[in-house]
């Protein structure tokens, strides 16, 4: 199996776990889409976004003395992005509405990104 059908593979498990999930991207850190399940968006402009919000992340946490980040995210009124470092290289991106469980989707995410990271 090539790397791209196990990063298919990580994703369709992720979204059978979560059938609410809305989109699910593996991006390069670089802003490159890699892998993803996501309708009616770019998948180019979202790879770009995410790479960036975790760039953002990673120097607000630096700025801050927080550690390594690990994970950031915006929620807006109707939906929530979660965003992960998976390894130095990738990153995933998570969409759910906003009532999802956030505490289940980081359960399931936390778990892939080990995964995507090992790959990468």
């Amino acid at each position: 199996m090539s790397k791209q059908e196990q990063l298919q593979h990580i994703i369709d498990h992720l979204r059978s776990a979560i059938p609410e999930l809305q989109g699910v991207m593996v991006a390069s850190t670089d802003g490159l889409p890699i892998a993803y399940s996501m309708a009616g968006t770019d998948p180019t402009r979202v790879a770009a976004m995410a790479a960036t919000a975790l760039g953002l992340g990673k120097r607000i946490s630096e700025t801050l003395n927080a550690g390594t980040l690990s994970e950031t995210s915006v929620t807006g009124s109707s939906a929530q992005i979660l965003i992960y470092a998976a390894g130095t290289k990738g990153v995933l991106a998570v969409v759910a509405p906003s009532w999802s469980s956030v505490g289940l989707i980081h359960l399931e995410a936390r778990d892939a990104t080990r995964k995507i990271a090992e790959m990468l």
